[in-house]
């Protein structure tokens, strides 16, 4: 094996493995669509233009402390401005083209989405996934965010920037949203040309991280990756140990989802719809014809008790209630003793 240096992450060289077949090098995985992703010379290249709208995706909070030169925010971070987080079907998309005209985003707009690190990486990845439900086919993601674009030599700003309001009209791409009853269909066997692929841990997968009132996954899922297993890696100078960083790499991705085939519908799930995000970005990246994205996940699937699970776990409310009584208990002491 050998380490081939690929780009900077953290001030620090980021490389990745490659195995050596006889005296060459196995082929580099390329991304089919590259152009879903920007880089720091990209967002250099367009920020001034009137039909260009870099977007930070972090809460208004880490903004106002320093963002890309003349992005915007939307009020709040990505996933919130863009979610109902009580109702995820899309049932009013006038509340979209209001909120995305006001900040100055129109149909011809290209917009850069960005996020700060691994902890807000799905922040921009939601937002990616919506805009493409939107049907607005010319939205971009920084690859690596801030990091990228730090490490690119560039500065950042505390001055906010306002665009001039515009009007946005969407063109709804339905085939985008994977919606439950789609799924129900899946785990009855009745959709077998359909692969669901699972971004959440293997312990959720297997039911032993249980965040529903059940644990498990959904029967008939084609695939089980963590989102986080998808992403490029690095050694931790702390630890020594592989980490994966906020930078997506076409090598590992293509690796990760070898066994699904690109030509058939492929729904992403995670507990609330958001990991999987980045899986439905990274389907995209790779070419995937028919990605969507299952919105309402593991929350609302697992939680229904009439609907079938892959190993079953239940919820144990007795003993976390016990538990708490038990934190309950030791709190009360060392509040007592702090008194004394």
């Amino acid at each position: 094996m050998i380490r081939i240096p690929v780009f900077r992450s953290m001030g620090a060289a980021f490389a990745v493995l490659l195995p050596i077949v006889g005296a060459d090098m196995a082929p580099a995985a390329e991304w089919a669509n590259p152009e879903l992703l920007a880089t720091p010379e990209t967002v250099k290249q367009n920020i001034g233009k009137s039909d260009w709208a870099v977007v930070d995706c972090r809460s208004l909070k880490d903004y106002a402390k320093g963002h890309i030169p003349g992005a915007i925010s939307l009020g709040k971070r990505c996933d919130k401005a863009l979610r109902d987080s009580t109702s995820r079907a899309f049932r009013d998309i006038s509340k979209y083209e209001n909120l995305l005209g006001k900040v100055g985003i129109g149909n011809d707009t290209h917009v850069i989405l960005y996020y700060g690190d691994m902890s807000t990486i799905t922040r921009a990845t939601v937002a990616f996934w919506i805009f493409e439900y939107l049907g607005h086919d010319k939205t971009h993601v920084l690859n690596g965010g801030l990091d990228a674009w730090r490490n690119a030599g560039n500065r950042l700003d505390s001055k906010p920037t306002m665009r001039k309001p515009t009007t946005f009209k969407a063109n709804v791409v339905a085939s985008r949203y994977g919606s439950t009853e789609e799924v129900l269909q899946i785990a009855n066997g009745e959709l077998p040309d359909v692969q669901l692929l699972d971004s959440r841990t293997s312990k959720e997968h297997a039911g032993t991280d249980i965040r529903a009132i059940r644990g498990g996954h959904v029967p008939n899922t084609t695939l089980n990756v963590s989102h986080k297993d998808t992403l490029a890696q690095e050694k931790d100078p702390k630890s020594g140990k592989m980490v994966s960083v906020a930078y997506f790499d076409p090598d590992v991705v293509a690796a990760k989802f070898a066994s699904l085939d690109p030509n058939k519908r492929t729904l992403g799930y995670c507990q609330t719809g958001t990991r999987s995000t980045m899986t439905y970005l990274q389907l995209r990246l790779l070419g995937f014809k028919d990605p969507a994205n299952w919105d309402e996940s593991w929350r609302v699937y697992g939680s229904q008790l009439s609907y079938p699970v892959a190993n079953e776990q239940w919820y144990n409310f007795s003993g976390v209630n016990n538990k708490i009584k038990s934190l309950e208990a030791k709190v009360k002491l060392l509040e007592a003793a702090s008194k004394k």
